[in-house]
C-alpha cells in the first residue's frame, strides 16, 4: 500500500470517527430532553396536586356557610309548629270524635254570603288533645234564651244524639238566640264542636261562642269564636268566616287559644241561608276539668 493510499484511509476512518461522535452527540442532545421533560412531569403533577388544594380550599368555607344555612331554616318551622300547639306535642292524641251520617252532598248553590269559607273538599284532620281529653259538656245541663222551643228540648242539645232526621234538633225562635252550657266545674278547655241543622247546606249567621265563670257571663268572659261581620247580635264585630253546616260540625280550637279555664258556654246564632230560625243538634266540650 502506498503513503496515499495509507492516508486516504486515515482519512477516511477519522471521518467515520467523526461521524460516530457526531452522531452519539446528537443522540445525548436528544437523550436529554427526555429527563428534562420526565422533569417537568413532576412539576406539572406538582401542579396539578397544587390545584386540588384550592380547589379543596374553596369546598371547605362553603360546607359550613351551608350548615348555617340549615340552622336558619330550622327557626322559620318554629313558629308553624307553636301555631298547633297539638299538632306536635308529647302526650297529645287525637280526639274520638264521633260523627253522624251525612245527609247531603256538595255546598249551597247561589247562596250569596259575605266572608264565606271555602270547603276542605276532604275529611278534616283528626284534632290532638293532651292525653285524658273527654266530652265535658255531655249529659250537662242547658239553658237558653228560648226557654220554650218551636221544636224539642234543650237538654237534646248534649244528650249524644248528632243526627240530622226529625226528632234530632231543637229549633228555637227567630232573631238572636243562645243556648248556655253549665259544665258544672271549671275545666281547662281544647275545643269545641257545634252541629247546628246539617240536613240541608246552610250557613248560619252570627255564630258567636263565649266562655265564662258565672252564669250570668260577667266574670272573665271571652269570646273564642265571633263571625258576626257587621255587630248585628251586638257582641262585637267579629273576623272569623261563615262556614257550611256539614256532618262534621264546626271545630273550634281552643289550644291555639291558649285553654282557657270555663265553667260556662255559651253559643249565639241569628237564623239562617234557609229561614230566620236557630237550630242546635248537639254540642261537645272537649277538655279536662281544673284540679
Amino acid at each position: 500500500m502506498t503513503k496515499k493510499d495509507f492516508g486516504s484511509v486515515v482519512k477516511v476512518f477519522v471521518l467515520c470517527v467523526l461521524c460516530l461522535c457526531i452522531v452519539s452527540s446528537c443522540k445525548k442532545a436528544t437523550d436529554e430532553p427526555e429527563p428534562k421533560k420526565e422533569s417537568e412531569q413532576p412539576v406539572v403533577s406538582a401542579a396539578k396536586t397544587e390545584e386540588p388544594a384550592p380547589t379543596a380550599a374553596q369546598p371547605a368555607p362553603e360546607t359550613p356557610a351551608k350548615e348555617e344555612e340549615k340552622p336558619a331554616e330550622a327557626p322559620k318551622e318554629e313558629p308553624k309548629e307553636a301555631e298547633t300547639p297539638s299538632s306536635n306535642t308529647a302526650g297529645y292524641v287525637p280526639i274520638n270524635i264521633e260523627l253522624p251520617k251525612p245527609m247531603f252532598v256538595g255546598t249551597p248553590q247561589d247562596t250569596k254570603v259575605d266572608n264565606l269559607e271555602k270547603p276542605l273538599g276532604k275529611p278534616r284532620p283528626p284534632f290532638l288533645a293532651p292525653e285524658g281529653t273527654k266530652n265535658v259538656a255531655s249529659g250537662k245541663s242547658i239553658s237558653g234564651s228560648d226557654e220554650e222551643p218551636i221544636i224539642g228540648e234543650l237538654e237534646m242539645i248534649t244528650d249524644g244524639d248528632k243526627e240530622a232526621a226529625d226528632g234530632s234538633y231543637v229549633e228555637l225562635g227567630p232573631f238572636v238566640q243562645y243556648v248556655t252550657l253549665d259544665l258544672e266545674a271549671m275545666n281547662e278547655i281544647y275545643a269545641i264542636v257545634v252541629w247546628h241543622y246539617h240536613k240541608q247546606a246552610r250557613v248560619y249567621f252570627d255564630v258567636v261562642v263565649q266562655l265564662a265563670d258565672d252564669k250570668d257571663f260577667i266574670t272573665n268572659v271571652k269570646t273564642v269564636f265571633n263571625n258576626d261581620i257587621d255587630n248585628s247580635a251586638g257582641l262585637g264585630v267579629g273576623k272569623d268566616m261563615h262556614y257550611t253546616e256539614t256532618n262534621e260540625g264546626k271545630l273550634i280550637d281552643l289550644l291555639s287559644q291558649g285553654s282557657p279555664k270555663a265553667r260556662y258556654v255559651r253559643l249565639y246564632s241569628n237564623g239562617n241561608t234557609s229561614n230566620e230560625l236557630n237550630h242546635y243538634i248537639e254540642v261537645e266540650v272537649y277538655g279536662k276539668p281544673v284540679n
